[in-house]
């Protein structure tokens, strides 16, 4: 496990580790998270893994803009004008994936990461740094504790302060269903 700062010349070296399968642990708008290149199942599985998350439950993915959202989920008019009030933040929406079933989207409100998801141009698997069901960790010696074996990366921004996770809204029935506040 490599330990790095957040900066514009550290970008190149956390797109390569994430096109190259790896899982990194890094800041963002809301807590610590796990992320990993989508489209790569080896990277994913392994966030499951390390999260001990049931597979039922499936991970939240950030893109970089309205566009990428668009190519995963179908989007109407009605729900774009949704995302465009909430995003970029730290609302993750659930839509409608492309090809079956539901899949929850956001865009983040952090400017690395932002940095990092244009630079990379793919949908990026994301969920908070814990052990499933357990509160997220914000310290960063307990994140290097608990995770630093199992992760090629961490991004350390120090300790964040204590914030919730996104909220989560469900925009595939007729009316908005808000799921995690």
């Amino acid at each position: 496990m490599k330990l790095i700062k957040p900066s514009k010349k550290t970008l190149n070296e956390v797109a390569d580790i994430l096109k190259n399968g790896g899982v990194i642990i890094c800041p963002t708008d809301t807590v610590y998270g796990f992320l990993a290149d989508t489209q790569n199942k080896k990277a994913v599985a392994k966030i499951y893994k390390i999260k001990k998350r049931p597979r039922s439950k499936p991970l939240p993915v950030f893109v970089k803009d309205i566009e990428m959202a668009k190519n995963i989920a179908f989007i109407d008019n009605k729900q774009e004008k949704i995302l465009e009030k909430h995003w970029p933040g730290k609302t993750t929406f659930v839509l409608k994936k492309k090809n079956k079933g539901t899949i929850a989207l956001r865009i983040p409100k952090y400017k690395f990461l932002n940095d990092l998801l244009k630079k990379i141009n793919k949908p990026l698997t994301q969920t908070s740094v814990n052990i499933s069901g357990q509160p997220a960790l914000n310290n960063i010696k307990e994140i290097i504790n608990q995770f630093g074996d199992k992760v090629d990366l961490i991004i350390d921004a120090g300790n964040l302060p204590k914030r919730k996770p996104s909220s989560i809204i469900d925009l595939t029935k007729n009316k908005i269903i808000l799921l995690r506040k």
